[in-house]
């Protein structure tokens, strides 16, 4: 079956409020790790057909980067372990909703559904701020929001209170 073939036959990738749970559960234990060294506090998974492909969190600091963000090293990661850049079976878990690069960047990557917990009203690109996935491009992502939402505005309201000064 070619590449085009293979669309023919798909299937949104869905999974129940409860592994939704469980994956951006996943998602904010990696995010956790991005806070205890000093990143913001994002952490993404790539999933395929229950089992976790793919890891990432931001690492923007350490790497010295604006590329760094966990959407984009669970996708690279993903893309590495399946073999492949089409992640069309697969569902992106994130703790903080996409930004336009990563938005893009499950656009590019096929990605059918993209999980976030936390809005972004700043840089929001799946419907904060701005809806990418609405615009003529050649794939649109199924969106789910506000998963674990408040734990996931939780910490990141955390990382930045204990930057601030008292």
């Amino acid at each position: 079956m070619s590449g085009n073939e293979a669309w023919k036959s798909f299937t949104l990738p869905e999974s129940s409020p409860a592994e939704d749970e469980r994956f951006m559960r996943e998602a904010m234990t990696l995010a956790r790790e991005a806070a205890a060294e000093g990143e913001v506090p994002v952490g993404a998974v790539v999933v395929r057909a229950g089992e976790i492909v793919g890891r990432g969190r931001n690492r923007r600091e350490r790497d010295k980067t604006a590329l760094a963000h966990a959407e984009l090293e669970a996708i690279e990661d993903a893309c590495r372990t399946l073999g492949g850049w089409r992640l069309w079976q697969c569902v992106l878990y994130v703790t903080l909703e996409p930004c336009p690069m990563c938005a893009g960047a499950a656009i590019n990557a096929r990605i059918p559904r993209v999980v976030y917990g936390a809005s972004d009203p700043k840089a929001g690109s799946c419907g904060s701020l701005v809806n990418l996935f609405s615009l003529p491009y050649n794939h649109h992502p199924a969106v789910t929001s506000g998963v674990l939402g408040e734990e996931c505005a939780a910490l990141l309201r955390e990382f930045f209170r204990s930057l601030r000064p008292r």
